[in-house]
């Protein structure tokens, strides 16, 4: 939490988008706080849910199907999740969604058997797109549109350095107690998020942000905001279907590859944490880009970056290239932390706001996971040099899709003519 309000002050104040003005320093807490310690408690458990499962006396193959399950409660619960924000609020969701990893942390640490853990598994799907969407439709609702990309790419660097501290804060536990201890951390995290986010979001100048996004004003059926908004989802919405797919590739990939040419997977884990760490470094430029030349600038280069990148890692026949290629990966990634938030806020209506978020993410997590899926379908027919070949290419046609789609950004245009 100290961390989101340190961070918070390279932000400048700013108009926001209701009404007065709003300070970042007042709303850091509210903004951030509750979204750092939830991806702490998310991080300290992902690395270990199929660790945890073969404590329980799971086989491999049943272990490795807790990390496809978490993924898919996630992905069926995208868009309840948002009807569920519309209709009860930022500041009530979040504080649920911190009670249900409260409930996902001790179900998990005191699990007698591996069916209690599916619950417990099934559970972090539904706090996890809470804290996203939720977090995602209050600053929506709150910052200036010229400011919107900073906020929201500070959000993606504020998950990825929870996702960083997690599992260190959980190793010490984990050492003593077993993989399930990492359910302790989560369950701590919950409960920190959700004092957090009760208590901070009780401000004056935070009254009505609301899912609806104006006080009284229901949000339509969500079958109405499809309709309405079916072009920007299926044109944009294909572009950002296909970051999603670039991004999780890598991690099917890389792996792969890396045994492929003879690295030992410890070298492959610090590659990966030194990757890790230099994507929590651009996340602010990220969104200083966007806000200051437009959305494309990141969208369509991350794209593209991506894509050469997933190019040439067949080319990588040792290890210093492969981490040449690692990298540069890194560094797409970093610099598209919050192009997928943003673009969907841009996007989204005034009201029901929530609710065509919900779908963005389901749009999004469709690419997400169905990366490992085209992975290895192409890997089993044509190897895995071509799996990356492809998926490259598809990555590099995205970027010039959302060349093409990305709405011209002018700056000097006032809020409520972007939103309306």
């Amino acid at each position: 939490v100290g961390a989101a309000s340190a961070m918070s002050a390279k932000l400048p104040v700013m108009d926001g988008a209701v009404d007065g003005a709003v300070s970042w320093r007042r709303i850091a807490l509210p903004a951030y706080g509750p979204s750092l310690v939830g991806s702490i408690g998310h991080g300290a458990v992902a690395p270990v849910l199929a660790l945890a499962a073969r404590d329980l006396g799971a086989s491999v193959s049943v272990a490795a199907l807790f990390v496809a399950l978490a993924a898919l409660a996630e992905f069926v619960c995208s868009v309840p999740v948002g009807l569920f924000v519309d209709r009860v609020g930022e500041r009530l969701a979040l504080t649920i969604g911190g009670l249900l990893e409260v409930a996902a942390g001790v179900i998990g640490w005191f699990a007698p058997s591996l069916w209690a853990l599916v619950i417990a598994v099934a559970v972090l799907g539904p706090a996890g797109g809470i804290f996203i969407v939720a977090r995602q439709s209050f600053l929506g609702h709150l910052v200036p549109p010229h400011q919107r990309a900073r906020a929201m790419s500070t959000l993606g660097g504020v998950a990825r350095i929870g996702w960083f501290i997690g599992p260190l804060l959980a190793a010490p536990f984990i050492a003593l107690h077993g993989a399930r201890a990492a359910f302790l951390v989560l369950a701590a995290g919950g409960a920190l998020a959700a004092a957090v986010t009760w208590w901070s979001m009780d401000l004056p100048e935070l009254d009505g942000v609301s899912g609806s996004g104006r006080p009284g004003e229901a949000p339509p059926p969500l079958r109405v905001t499809i309709r309405r908004h079916a072009r920007v989802l299926v044109t944009l919405g294909l572009g950002v279907l296909t970051i999603g797919l670039a991004r999780s590739s890598r991690m099917a990939i890389v792996p792969l590859w890396a045994e492929h040419i003879g690295v030992q997977a410890s070298q492959v884990a610090v590659l990966m944490g030194v990757a890790m760490g230099l994507e929590a470094l651009l996340f602010y430029p990220a969104g200083w880009v966007m806000d200051r030349f437009g959305r494309v600038w990141i969208a369509a280069p991350v794209a593209i970056g991506f894509g050469l990148a997933l190019l040439s890692l067949p080319l990588a026949t040792s290890y210093a290239v492969l981490a040449a290629v690692v990298v540069a990966m890194a560094v797409a990634n970093g610099m598209g932390s919050g192009i997928v938030m943003t673009l969907g806020a841009d996007a989204a209506p005034a009201v029901g706001r929530a609710g065509f978020l919900g779908v963005w993410r389901l749009i999004s997590l469709v690419g997400a996971n169905g990366a490992a899926l085209l992975v290895s379908l192409i890997a089993a027919v044509a190897g895995l040099g071509a799996a990356s070949l492809a998926v490259g290419l598809l990555s590099i046609a995205g970027g010039g899709w959302l060349a093409h789609w990305v709405p011209k950004w002018d700056p000097r245009r006032t809020p409520s003519a972007r939103e309306r």
